[in-house]
């Protein structure tokens, strides 16, 4: 070693591997389905996803909960296969992005992975892939409303304001009635994509590999648990600096601003 090189000690090698499988079993515990006629979470659409590809897949996603999950949860197989846009968690981005991957590498399996929530910002590239046979799978996940944005908006005391797509309740006027009449695929299918639809985890492993060997712009629709909810993904230790109310009357808000000052006084600069 060189002047000032810094050795690796055994003890800590040990530890290290020892870290991995503890974390490696957590990430079994959240794919796995034990249960595989039942609807799945979104960690399962990544682990039925995660036994269908090899090094030469690449994963384009860019907003909502699934960087989370995907950061946490999944297991890169080659050094350019995860293609995920960090900077400004850019809703719309997947799809354009992934004709753009596919473009630069053919023969390689490239799967979009979009949320319905970013998918009604930017389903119009679609039109772009089947015009010009550019083969990119889409799955589309389907949890009717933004719910990372409406976890955020519960921390700051929003009560996830207008984050879930549903009809109003006719008794106080809170977006609390049934869930929006949309359909997705039915949408993707209008734009000229091959759809195939996933009720559960069996149907959505079948789905999965037929759209790994599809030819033609597939994508593979299915409607998850709530991801806010039953998630089943272990939780971020990260916390966002998202201002809050210093007055409120609300009790949410209140709750909001004390947790807010908690976080505040024990920042950490590291720069």
């Amino acid at each position: 070693m060189g002047q000032g090189a810094y050795r690796v000690t055994d003890s800590y090698i040990a530890e290290y591997r020892e870290d991995k499988e503890r974390w490696e079993q957590r990430v079994d515990a959240c794919y796995e389905a034990e249960e595989p006629d039942v609807r799945p979470t979104q960690p399962q659409v990544l682990g039925a996803l995660d036994e269908i590809v090899d090094a030469s897949d690449i994963l384009v996603n860019a907003a909502g909960s699934l960087p989370g999950d995907l950061h946490k949860l999944w297991r890169t197989r080659s050094f350019d296969q995860y293609h995920l846009e960090y900077g400004y968690s850019c809703m719309g981005y997947e799809i354009p992005a992934a004709i753009g991957v596919k473009l630069a590498a053919p023969d390689r399996p490239v799967w979009a992975l979009v949320g319905d929530g970013t998918y009604l910002m930017m389903p119009t590239e679609i039109v772009t892939a089947v015009q010009e046979g550019i083969a990119i799978k889409v799955v589309l996940i389907q949890n009717h409303g933004y719910a990372s944005i409406g976890g955020l908006s519960e921390a700051v005391g929003g009560e996830r304001f207008g984050t879930a797509y549903r009809h109003r309740s006719p008794a106080d006027g809170s977006w609390t009635g049934a869930p929006l009449p949309v359909d997705l695929a039915a949408n993707a299918a209008s734009l000229g994509m091959r759809v195939l639809r996933a009720k559960t985890v069996s149907d959505l492993r079948e789905a999965l590999a037929e759209a790994r060997a599809a030819d033609t712009p597939t994508c593979v629709y299915v409607e998850t648990e709530t991801a806010d909810t039953v998630s089943g993904a272990p939780p971020a230790q990260a916390w966002w600096d998202v201002p809050v109310a210093a007055t409120a009357t609300r009790s949410s808000a209140v709750k909001a601003r004390e947790l807010y000052e908690r976080h505040v006084s024990t920042r950490r600069r590291h720069l």
